[in-house]
């Protein structure tokens, strides 16, 4: 086998040699915080977390029906990561007794004390235990139907 170098001059390439360009083009795993919607209707995400400098909320994500979103890139920055999520097609949200601060429209928060006080709204969000991992995903569904 043969691969074009820079200057053009051809050099054959041995295993070891694909191994070692491999290497040179290969990227880390990414461990990012994802959320998939696995529900019939659109979404609109909101999520907060404790990192370095303290609570921070962030949204909003408008994620379609049956797809994923990185929400997160890097390690997960807590153990704890809260979510509110509402439900644009058929109304209704998946919420929790977690109050954090959001906005209207897209937003980044540092805090989550006084949020009405801030010009914030104050929103219930529910937690998920990461277990420390360093990449996770969290994955909406929709309700099961009520049994009779």
């Amino acid at each position: 086998m043969l691969i074009a170098m820079q200057n053009f001059r051809r050099v054959p390439v041995t295993t070891l040699g694909w191994a070692a360009i491999g290497l040179m083009f290969s990227t880390p795993a990414a461990a990012d915080l994802k959320l998939c919607n696995s529900t019939a209707s659109r979404v609109g995400v909101a999520i907060g977390y404790q990192d370095k400098e303290g609570w921070a909320t962030e949204g909003w994500w408008n994620i379609a029906s049956q797809t994923c979103e990185t929400l997160l890139k890097g390690p997960v920055p807590s153990r704890f990561i809260y979510v509110h999520a509402v439900d644009y097609d058929r109304g209704g949200e998946w919420a929790g007794k977690n109050d954090m601060c959001t906005g209207e429209k897209s937003f980044t928060i540092r805090g989550v004390q006084d949020c009405p006080a801030r010009g914030y709204k104050s929103t219930g969000f529910f937690e998920v235990d990461t277990g420390d991992a360093k990449e996770w995903t969290i994955r909406l569904t929709d309700p099961e139907p009520a049994k009779k």
